[in-house]
């Protein structure tokens, strides 16, 4: 079963296709997007990434959390569903 990732801190320069080929190396990739602003389509600074697996996303979590990609340095961690967020005021 695929798990997804929240991919916190990136640059403003980082792309969908960045994040995806940043990912790669530690197992497959379901998917990779960087959250835009839905106007101007500039980048909201996090993203998602969906691994293949549970084990491939520890492995990514383990490895990418803290180090830099495009200059900024990156939060990874399982992604909250909908469900489990806090509700805003």
């Amino acid at each position: 079963m695929a798990t997804k990732l929240y991919v916190g801190s990136l640059s403003q320069s980082t792309t969908s296709e960045n994040l995806r080929a940043h990912f790669a190396p530690f197992g497959t990739v379901v998917s990779a997007v960087v959250v835009t602003e839905r106007d101007s389509a500039q980048s909201r600074g996090f993203g998602f990434v969906e691994m293949s697996s549970e084990t491939e996303a520890q492995g990514a979590i383990a490895k990418l959390d803290g180090q830099p990609l495009d200059g900024a340095s990156l939060k990874v961690n399982v992604a909250k569903s909908k469900e489990d967020r806090t509700p805003r005021m």
